[in-house]
């Protein structure tokens, strides 16, 4: 399929916080075009106008960061730098906190994995994301079954630390918000779980710090991570901010420039280092002075629209989208804490009768949807959640797989949206979940190269 841009698309599309995409049209299998409705926000948020312009702005100005005398450079630097500044504030960061940049949340939870004490026990639930949940390989791991209420986290959570033994080092690390379900975690009991019983706990912001206000000292957390191209800006990078100590007291996380301060030979050949002992520590080689500053960036528009207003709205959209997916009977919408939990714009739910990828397909296809179909890299949460086994190893949700012998769903669908969401594409869906149920699929979908699309129209 092609995509365009189209400069005549109507205002009625607008949001409050306008982004790049939004006035891309795509052709429909059924003919004709439409505004693209993106609505998987949860896997990579479009970026900000503001961002962009933001960027563009400083684009000629590009230079070398740490490493020049030139004018570029130092202005480069100082940019790098009060980026650092930007989003220590966005992140309510106290006193002594770090602000590391990294690639992703994933890079910026390896960095803390590779930064743990020795004899350190990581604690973390299976309804994790696998940026979560996979990085502590080197670590003793004790993973905690899917809690269904939030109570039932902080009393879990606080009975596995309590028997830990010996009764060393310990970090949870937990998420802010699903990213299958957008239920918002008790995160704040949580940490006061955690430090009742002498451990540290770190926060997966992924999914929250682009929907809510996140604050490091009102939390109490000891770090947080997030991803930028989830906070509506791109470029590959990503934050781990909090405590200095256990990553002052680790080996450097990459060993190259920008992370020592003075290399000298030793007599005997070998090599003496002094590394850094600020973020700089882990931040070796040329940084992504780019990307950094997008982050920068799309933390400061946030912030002027008001978070707050943003919330409401949102909050406005996620009851639309439940009021009009509860009217389909076929409908089944997946959730851990059940209907009053507090939730960002991330929901998930299956249909009765559909494979998930052709339903996905065909919202793409006949009405210029995108969403997402799949276990969401999170395949021990959603298998819980599907009623089927968290530790069957099956692939993640294949676009031909159809319902088990049982009649589960194997996969799930997940619509998110956000700031940049207009109401337009909130109501198509809807409506198209509608349709798509009562009068089926206009055309049939067939399996290519591991994804859906249109084969023939249905008779």
């Amino acid at each position: 399929m092609s995509a365009r841009p189209n400069t005549a698309v109507d205002t009625a599309v607008r949001a409050p916080l306008p982004v790049l995409g939004r006035d891309v049209t795509v052709p429909l299998v059924t003919g004709g075009e439409v505004s693209y409705a993106a609505l998987d926000y949860a896997a990579s948020a479009p970026a900000l106008q503001r961002v962009w312009d933001d960027i563009a702005a400083y684009a000629p100005y590009y230079g070398s960061v740490h490493r020049g005398a030139g004018y570029l450079s130092q202005l480069s630097t100082d940019l790098f730098e009060n980026s650092r500044d930007t989003v220590a504030d966005f992140l309510g960061c106290r006193d002594g906190d770090q602000v590391v940049f990294t690639r992703s949340t994933t890079d910026s939870l390896n960095l803390l994995a590779a930064a743990l004490p020795a004899g350190c026990q990581v604690f973390v639930f299976e309804t994790e994301h696998h940026a979560s949940l996979l990085p502590w390989r080197e670590a003793r791991v004790t993973y905690l079954n899917a809690p269904r209420t939030p109570a039932e986290a902080v009393d879990t959570l606080e009975r596995a630390l309590a028997d830990r033994d010996p009764y060393g080092p310990a970090l949870v690390c937990v998420t802010g918000a699903s990213n299958v379900t957008g239920e918002i975690w008790p995160v704040r009991e949580l940490a006061a779980a955690a430090h009742a019983h002498g451990a540290r706990i770190v926060l997966d912001a992924a999914q929250l710090a682009p929907h809510h206000p996140v604050s490091v000292a009102e939390l109490d957390v000891d770090w947080i991570a997030f991803s930028g191209h989830k906070l509506y800006a791109p470029f590959g990078s990503g934050v781990l901010a909090g405590r200095a100590d256990w990553l002052q007291d680790a080996e450097p996380y990459l060993a190259g420039g920008g992370a020592s301060r003075t290399v000298a030979r030793r007599a005997d050949g070998g090599v003496d280092v002094d590394w850094h002992t600020t973020a700089a520590r882990h931040e070796a080689g040329s940084p992504n002075v780019i990307g950094v500053y997008a982050i920068a960036a799309a933390c400061k528009a946030l912030t002027e629209a008001g978070f707050d207003s943003l919330v409401a709205r949102e909050q406005s959209l996620v009851a639309a989208v439940r009021a009009g997916l509860a009217e389909v009977p076929e409908v089944k919408v997946l959730s851990l804490f059940g209907d009053d939990a507090p939730r960002v714009g991330v929901i998930s739910f299956v249909v009765e009768g559909w494979n998930s990828s052709h339903f996905a397909a065909a919202l793409s296809a006949e009405y210029g949807i995108g969403v997402r179909d799949g276990l969401f890299c999170a395949h021990p949460l959603v298998r819980t959640l599907l009623g089927s086994d968290p530790q069957d190893p099956g692939e993640c949700g294949a676009p031909d797989a159809e319902p088990d012998a049982q009649g589960k769903s194997l996969n799930a669908i997940r619509v998110s949206f956000g700031a940049g969401t207009p109401d337009e594409h909130v109501e198509r869906f809807v409506r198209a979940v509608r349709e798509l149920v009562a009068q089926g699929a206009r055309w049939n979908y067939r399996t290519e190269d591991g994804r859906c699309v249109p084969d023939t129209a249905s008779a």
